[in-house]
């Protein structure tokens, strides 16, 4: 028996024969590699999961709209923070973002923008806003589709009437799609293994 990156005890795969020939190796380096896929996106939706959590604590302590975070100048007064006085942010502790904002800064900050942990986590997080939970999410939409998601969730988060506690709830919605997707993996997996 071995144990999963969930923690379950699954069986030991068999060790193809070498009986089989050249097919049934390459079939095994196939399975193989599958799984390896499966067990990395599995560790990658534990990390999604934990980084939309932060983010949902960091919302519910303060919220921003119309700009990225909020933290206190040298007299203690509150400053937003945008693209425009981005270096406001340089030592200071994040006292509020927005819904992007919370994940940029959860995942690390502002030089982790581009990581494929903060991208894939976008991605969960409109498919969480706009798509049926069940629906596998769209991990690696092109570049314009990808911008195009970004500005909806930030849209999402000014518009008039938002409330943080939408924001949060939204947040949470996306760990249960993230929950929804790791169940879909780990089926994936047991199939693997049976079949």
């Amino acid at each position: 028996m071995s144990v999963d990156l969930t923690g379950r005890r699954t069986p030991d795969l068999a060790v193809p024969s070498t009986s089989g020939g050249r097919s049934s190796r390459w079939r095994e380096r196939r399975r193989r590699a599958r799984r390896d896929v499966l067990s990395a996106r599995l560790a990658e939706l534990h990390g999604i999961r934990a980084l939309l959590t932060r983010a949902e604590t960091l919302v519910s302590i303060g919220w921003v709209q119309h700009g990225w975070f909020t933290v206190a100048d040298e007299l203690g007064r509150t400053r937003r923070v945008d693209a425009l006085n981005l270096d406001d942010l340089n030592g200071r502790p994040v006292s509020g973002a927005c819904l992007v904002g919370a994940l940029v800064h959860e995942a690390g900050g502002p030089l982790t923008v581009h990581s494929q942990l903060v991208q894939r986590t976008l991605d969960l997080t409109w498919h969480a806003l706009y798509e049926d939970e069940r629906r596998p999410v769209r991990w690696c939409p092109g570049p314009e589709v990808r911008g195009a998601h970004l500005r909806d969730l930030t849209r999402w988060n000014d518009s008039p009437g938002r409330t943080a506690e939408q924001v949060s709830g939204l947040l949470r919605s996306a760990v249960r799609v993230a929950d929804v997707q790791t169940d879909l993996v780990q089926r994936q997996a047991s199939a693997l293994v049976l079949g």
